[in-house]
Protein backbone atom coordinates (compact mmCIF):
# COMPACT_ATOMS: atom_id res chain seq x y z
CA UNK A 1 0.00 0.00 0.00
CA UNK A 2 2.48 2.54 0.82
CA UNK A 3 4.91 1.74 -2.22
CA UNK A 4 1.37 2.88 -4.30
CA UNK A 5 1.12 6.14 -2.25
CA UNK A 6 4.89 6.76 -3.22
CA UNK A 7 3.83 6.18 -6.77
CA UNK A 8 0.97 8.04 -7.10
CA UNK A 9 3.30 11.19 -5.53
CA UNK A 10 5.18 10.68 -7.85
CA UNK A 11 3.03 10.44 -10.90
CA UNK A 12 1.26 13.68 -9.16
CA UNK A 13 4.92 15.06 -9.39
CA UNK A 14 5.02 14.42 -12.90
CA UNK A 15 1.74 15.95 -13.56
CA UNK A 16 3.21 19.38 -11.94
CA UNK A 17 6.03 19.48 -13.45
CA UNK A 18 4.44 18.67 -17.15
CA UNK A 19 1.54 21.28 -16.66
CA UNK A 20 4.25 24.06 -15.50
CA UNK A 21 6.24 23.60 -18.26
CA UNK A 22 3.90 22.62 -20.97
CA UNK A 23 0.61 25.44 -20.12
CA UNK A 24 1.72 27.55 -17.39
CA UNK A 25 5.78 28.61 -18.21
CA UNK A 26 5.03 29.42 -21.52
CA UNK A 27 2.43 32.00 -21.38
CA UNK A 28 3.39 33.61 -18.25
CA UNK A 29 5.82 36.00 -20.29
CA UNK A 30 3.68 35.80 -23.33
CA UNK A 31 0.26 37.28 -21.32
CA UNK A 32 1.84 39.44 -18.70
CA UNK A 33 3.55 42.45 -18.86
CA UNK A 34 7.75 41.79 -18.22
CA UNK A 35 7.25 43.02 -14.73
CA UNK A 36 4.04 41.43 -13.79
CA UNK A 37 5.40 38.02 -14.79
CA UNK A 38 8.73 37.93 -13.24
CA UNK A 39 7.12 39.10 -9.92
CA UNK A 40 4.90 36.17 -10.34
CA UNK A 41 7.81 33.85 -11.24
CA UNK A 42 9.60 35.05 -8.19
CA UNK A 43 7.33 34.45 -5.73
CA UNK A 44 6.01 30.68 -7.55
CA UNK A 45 9.14 28.96 -7.90
CA UNK A 46 10.58 29.09 -4.06
CA UNK A 47 6.60 26.80 -3.39
CA UNK A 48 7.25 25.27 -6.55
CA UNK A 49 10.11 23.32 -5.18
CA UNK A 50 9.42 23.33 -1.29
CA UNK A 51 5.71 21.47 -2.62
CA UNK A 52 7.85 19.48 -5.09
CA UNK A 53 10.46 18.60 -2.95
CA UNK A 54 8.16 17.97 0.63
CA UNK A 55 6.10 15.33 -1.61
CA UNK A 56 9.55 13.74 -3.00
CA UNK A 57 10.74 13.60 0.69
CA UNK A 58 7.40 11.26 1.04
CA UNK A 59 7.17 9.37 -1.65
CA UNK A 60 10.67 8.27 -0.73
CA UNK A 61 9.71 7.54 2.57
CA UNK A 62 7.24 5.76 1.03
CA UNK A 63 8.81 3.89 -1.40
CA UNK A 64 9.84 0.34 -1.89
CA UNK A 65 13.22 -0.41 -3.21
CA UNK A 66 16.51 0.80 -2.17
CA UNK A 67 17.07 2.61 -6.07
CA UNK A 68 13.67 3.95 -5.99
CA UNK A 69 14.15 5.51 -2.20
CA UNK A 70 17.84 6.61 -3.25
CA UNK A 71 16.50 7.86 -6.60
CA UNK A 72 13.92 9.91 -5.12
CA UNK A 73 15.80 11.26 -2.10
CA UNK A 74 18.18 13.02 -4.54
CA UNK A 75 15.58 14.49 -6.34
CA UNK A 76 14.10 15.99 -3.32
CA UNK A 77 17.84 17.49 -2.76
CA UNK A 78 17.62 18.76 -6.02
CA UNK A 79 15.05 20.22 -5.26
CA UNK A 80 15.62 22.00 -2.22
CA UNK A 81 18.64 22.95 -4.01
CA UNK A 82 16.99 24.38 -6.33
CA UNK A 83 14.74 26.45 -3.75
CA UNK A 84 17.84 27.76 -1.66
CA UNK A 85 20.62 28.42 -3.95
CA UNK A 86 19.91 28.18 -7.71
CA UNK A 87 16.93 30.48 -7.34
CA UNK A 88 18.40 32.84 -5.11
CA UNK A 89 21.14 33.11 -7.49
CA UNK A 90 19.14 33.83 -10.70
CA UNK A 91 17.41 36.80 -9.26
CA UNK A 92 20.49 38.36 -8.08
CA UNK A 93 22.35 37.55 -11.20
CA UNK A 94 19.01 38.91 -12.95
CA UNK A 95 18.90 42.15 -10.17
CA UNK A 96 22.39 42.57 -11.38
CA UNK A 97 21.73 42.61 -15.06
CA UNK A 98 24.49 39.91 -15.62
CA UNK A 99 22.88 37.91 -18.39
CA UNK A 100 25.75 35.43 -18.96
CA UNK A 101 25.31 34.27 -14.98
CA UNK A 102 21.17 34.79 -15.76
CA UNK A 103 20.84 32.57 -18.30
CA UNK A 104 23.79 29.63 -17.27
CA UNK A 105 21.90 29.49 -14.08
CA UNK A 106 18.69 29.52 -15.87
CA UNK A 107 19.58 26.91 -18.09
CA UNK A 108 20.88 24.88 -15.31
CA UNK A 109 17.11 24.73 -13.28
CA UNK A 110 15.57 23.95 -16.05
CA UNK A 111 18.14 21.04 -16.92
CA UNK A 112 17.81 19.66 -13.34
CA UNK A 113 14.52 19.57 -13.30
CA UNK A 114 14.40 17.84 -16.67
CA UNK A 115 16.64 15.03 -14.88
CA UNK A 116 14.36 15.15 -11.88
CA UNK A 117 11.18 14.98 -14.33
CA UNK A 118 13.26 11.94 -16.08
CA UNK A 119 14.28 10.23 -12.84
CA UNK A 120 10.29 10.13 -11.93
CA UNK A 121 8.63 8.66 -15.02
CA UNK A 122 11.53 5.70 -14.85
CA UNK A 123 10.42 5.22 -11.25
CA UNK A 124 6.59 5.02 -12.40
CA UNK A 125 7.61 2.65 -15.61
CA UNK A 126 9.37 0.55 -12.97
CA UNK A 127 7.08 0.05 -10.80
CA UNK A 128 4.10 -0.68 -13.58
CA UNK A 129 6.29 -3.23 -14.85
CA UNK A 130 6.85 -5.30 -11.40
Amino acid sequence: MTAQISSFLVAANIGIMLFFSVAVAPGIFKILPPEWAAKYVRAFFPKYYAFLGATTVLAAILASGIAAQASLAVCALVFFFSMGWITPQVNRARDEKRMRAFNLLHWLSVALNMLQLIFFITIIVVSIRQ
